[in-house]
């Protein structure tokens, strides 16, 4: 189900205590939002389980082992945060279903109707062109 509205992006970001973050960029790229809001949110207490997709060189993102695929991550998957340009989705969508996280957050300026429809038939919520950062201050602020 997509989810827009403000009970349910505070219930996901409330709910949510284990976030993989496809895309994340390592800290060699910290001014990028595929960094920083990844920070933000393990400042904000969320473990984040980094899986970025270039870097083969990096082991290790803010302090937590690299992942190479979403469905290599042992236990639950409350949110997979989502850092890919909207053409590049579709070559994940194999492994964001075989992850079966709870939400899949696609980050400000991303969305894919086939992808969220298929993510939507899986019983995957999904939150699309939103800033996980952004709405945790604007919902949550310093809670």
């Amino acid at each position: 189900m997509l989810i827009t509205d403000d009970p349910g992006l505070r219930r996901i970001l409330t709910d949510a205590r284990r976030i993989a973050v496809l895309g994340i960029k390592p800290e060699t790229r910290s001014q990028t939002p595929a960094h920083y809001v990844p920070l933000y949110l393990a400042q904000a207490g969320y473990e984040i389980i980094p899986v970025p997709v270039y870097y083969p060189e990096v082991a290790e993102i803010l302090g937590q082992p690299v992942f190479r695929r979403l469905a290599d991550i042992p236990g639950r998957i409350d949110v997979v945060q989502v850092f890919r340009k909207p053409e590049d989705i579709p070559a994940h969508l194999d492994d964001l279903l075989a992850a079966r996280p709870v939400t899949v957050w696609l980050q400000s300026g991303i969305r894919h109707e086939a992808v969220e429809t298929a993510l939507a038939a899986a019983s995957i919520d999904v939150v699309h062109d939103r800033c996980m950062m952004v709405e945790h201050e604007r919902l949550l602020g310093e809670s």
